[in-house]
């Protein structure tokens, strides 16, 4: 029989509603809190087992224990996830060993969500997760509910919260209890090349929530995006998408933030820069035909920011005004930018 596994994140006793509602399955869960120290505890089926590892990270509680397990178990796993664990990263630690995941399941609490997915707290200042693990808490629930297949809401609905998730997870399904009868797979994480607005996320405004959908064909002059993208801090529930920067001209970047914590890491070469296109899949090289610039080819800027609190119209001046000028860009191959992207990829609260 082949093994499915049904992640689960959030808490809120979803993991075992699940397991009790599908009859012949296992429940798997991880307790990390003593990863640092090289202990992990893990239940399955509510039997303890305390597991000693030399190396104590989240990527090797999945390599070491987590794999290995499942390739034991036969049907349906439901895996309750540690707090630290966020379920892209799950998928991907599985995939190559052909563990089928089913669906990702993530509880919300109306009460606490908006406050976590809109602070700085890290992992560690809430005790969760391992020493030198600097993501925030905004960081992980984000990630949570965005690549969920369901979302599970307990408590009472919040206006907000739910025009944060229509735009955050746009088309998946929201319940307040789960049975053994999953949704179909929508996860709308793809490439980075990818569209931003997959699965069309309303594009208005409501109770107090906005998209924000920032795109330009020109650069970015790296030391005044640098100065700018702390707009994308204060009252930015979720932005991601591509950047150019002029220093950069072959490669782009990819920007993603939560709450107070922000990210920027190599995302691949622009096609412009690229002289073979053998492994570049149909849909990008068609979003590409289309938009194809005749001097920046498919190069440009393109984010979305959901936002509570924060301004539309700053977002967009800031950014705009990092932009490089006309004369910078005309003489863009012989001036020397200063650029903090080239050296320093990961920054919080800039």
């Amino acid at each position: 029989m082949e093994t499915v596994v049904v992640l689960v994140a959030g808490g809120q006793g979803v993991a075992e509603e699940l397991w009790r509602a599908s009859p012949g399955s296992a429940l798997v869960r991880h307790d990390l809190r003593d990863l640092g120290q090289g202990v992990v505890r893990r239940w399955v089926d509510g039997t303890l087992a305390v597991l000693e590892l030399a190396h104590g990270c989240v990527s090797c509680t999945l390599r070491l224990d987590l794999v290995p397990l499942l390739r034991t178990l036969t049907g349906r796993v439901v895996v309750d996830l540690d707090p630290a664990l966020e379920p892209e990263a799950v998928c991907l630690a599985l995939a190559p060993h052909g563990i089928r995941v089913e669906s990702v399941v993530t509880a919300v609490d109306p009460t606490t969500w908006l406050a976590d997915v809109s602070g700085d707290e890290t992992l560690g200042e809430r005790g969760i997760g391992v020493p030198g693990d600097d993501r925030t808490v905004a960081q992980v629930v984000v990630g949570q509910a965005e690549f969920a297949d369901l979302l599970v809401l307990r408590g009472p609905r919040d206006p907000v919260v739910e025009a944060v998730l229509d735009r955050l997870s746009p088309g998946v399904p929201r319940v307040s209890t789960v049975g053994a009868q999953l949704p179909p797979v929508v996860r709308r994480h793809g490439q980075a090349f990818g569209p931003l607005l997959r699965g069309q996320p309303p594009l208005e405004p409501a109770g107090g929530v906005s998209l924000v959908h920032f795109t330009a064909r020109r650069p970015f002059h790296p030391m005044r995006l640098h100065d700018a993208v702390d707009v994308l801090l204060d009252g930015v529930v979720r932005a991601r998408g591509r950047i150019w920067v002029v220093s950069q001209p072959d490669s782009a970047l990819w920007l993603e933030s939560a709450g107070g914590g922000l990210h920027v890491g190599a995302a691949g070469p622009w096609l412009a820069a690229s002289a073979d296109w053998s492994d570049v899949d149909g849909e990008r090289r068609a979003s590409a035909a289309v938009d194809w610039h005749p001097r920046f080819g498919d190069r440009s800027q393109e984010l979305v920011a959901i936002i509570h609190r924060a301004s539309p119209d700053e977002i967009e001046a800031r950014l705009r005004a990092a932009l490089v000028t006309d004369e910078e860009l005309d003489l863009a191959d012989e001036l020397e930018f200063a650029d903090p992207f080239a050296e320093r990829h990961e920054m919080e609260e800039l």
